[in-house]
């Protein structure tokens, strides 16, 4: 009986290793269409449109100065940034009046929006910024995000096109200290990236990714705002999809953004990427339950031991180091030629770790549907939207509202 599970197993494994063996051709031909969609996407005309920064505030974070400093830094004709926070005592607004006066030339904008609005802090933000925006190209982009002087310059252009209406970026972490944000980052470079290439390689990209979402005035007011996705957990896949399905194109833009990485404990880590995975579940349940057809490292384990029990220890061995370099060549591919990630190429050794860490948050995600997010429980309805707020610190007032 045990020798007859250990054969299904291994032929279980044996499946799964030929489908991420799959997904990994799939990875490296999405970097391909990338590379090339986006050369063919570059504008060539040296108009570039004015531009509204929105970005919203929540207290000090790592490498917060220097996150914003990015964004003053910007080589561009004619753009603005407008902060919110929820109340003025925020200490974020601090560094930005130090950046305002050290750029003056810089057209600030400050908002103290007070108790968010929607059950979706950020979404609220955005649309209190949006009601004063000079410009009709807006750009929104989380805090903890750095970009290089020529962010503007890349993305705007192609929203000049009246068929688009939306452009969002591919990102790298960056973790600052520790090996659990180094474990984080690399989800963001590689696991992360290598699903939104395969996505846009199949589909097309129909969401967006919160680091760098930039719309046209026009085509967020078609969509009925940021009200429409104010009550939704994942709102930059609300976005992207809501403009899709409202007929304008979503390009996926190949310039890379950087999103930091705080220090973190395991169990700061495991809360943060359970929750984002209780929110995909949510927002992309088919594709999400699919991915489990993409982790690598399960499946080589799998195969090793049932290897081992069946009397093919051979081919566990083989199936075990396929794995391994399956997600080797991903981490090194993806992190390397598409987010510019030297840590993802140079630790794509510790990858298969955060492969199968991977595994178990996504079995985790299946659990429940409540996460942890800034010290507060949620909890998703069916469509993601969020339906219950519990105040889990006794510093917290009854009421807040999750940013």
């Amino acid at each position: 009986m045990i020798v007859i599970a250990a054969r299904l197993a291994l032929l279980f494994a044996i499946v799964g290793s030929i489908s991420t063996t799959v997904y990994l051709a799939l990875v490296i031909i999405g970097v391909c269409y990338l590379r090339k969609s986006s050369r063919r996407a570059a504008n060539k005309t040296p108009d570039l449109p004015p531009v509204s920064i929105l970005k919203p505030l929540h207290g000090m974070e790592p490498q917060l100065e220097e996150n914003l400093r990015s964004f003053f830094e910007q080589q561009y004709a004619s753009f603005e940034i407008l902060f919110a926070a929820d109340d003025e005592d925020d200490q974020a607004l601090e560094i930005v009046r130090k950046l305002s006066a050290k750029y003056p030339d810089v057209r600030v904008r400050v908002l103290v929006t007070g108790k968010p609005g929607f059950f979706n802090p950020p979404a609220y933000s955005f649309y209190r910024m949006g009601e004063v925006a000079a410009h009709d190209i807006w750009v929104t982009s989380d805090s903890d995000v750095s970009v290089t002087p020529d962010y503007l310059r890349e993305i705007s252009p192609a929203l000049l096109d009246p068929s688009v209406g939306m452009v969002t970026c591919v990102y790298r972490g960056a973790s600052t200290r520790g090996f659990w944000s180094l474990m984080d980052a690399l989800g963001m470079s590689v696991e992360m990236t290598a699903g939104v290439l395969v996505a846009n390689l199949l589909e097309g990209m129909k969401f967006g990714l919160g680091p760098t979402i930039a719309v046209r005035k026009d085509s967020i007011e078609k969509i009925g705002g940021f009200q429409a996705v104010g009550e939704y957990f994942s709102n930059d896949f609300m976005i992207g999809n809501l403009i899709e399905k409202a007929g304008y194109r979503v390009l996926l833009s190949n310039h890379p953004v950087t999103h930091v990485v705080p220090p973190m404990t395991a169990r700061q880590m495991w809360n943060r990427q359970v929750r984002w995975a209780v929110g995909t579940r949510y927002s992309r349940p088919k594709g999400h339950l699919g991915t489990l057809m993409t982790l690598a490292m399960p499946f080589g384990i799998l195969g090793f031991f049932a290897g081992a029990c069946s009397g093919h220890l051979a081919l566990g061995l083989w199936l075990f180091g396929m794995a391994l370099a399956n997600r080797m060549i991903e981490s090194a591919v993806v992190g390397g030629i598409v987010v510019h990630d030297s840590r993802a190429v140079r630790f794509a050794w510790l990858y298969p770790l955060r492969d199968f860490l991977g595994f178990l948050v996504w079995c985790a995600s299946y659990c429940n549907s409540k996460a942890v997010w800034r010290g507060k429980n949620f909890t998703l309805t069916k469509d993601g939207k969020i339906a219950l707020r519990q105040v889990i610190r006794a510093n917290d007032s009854p009421g807040t509202m999750p940013q």
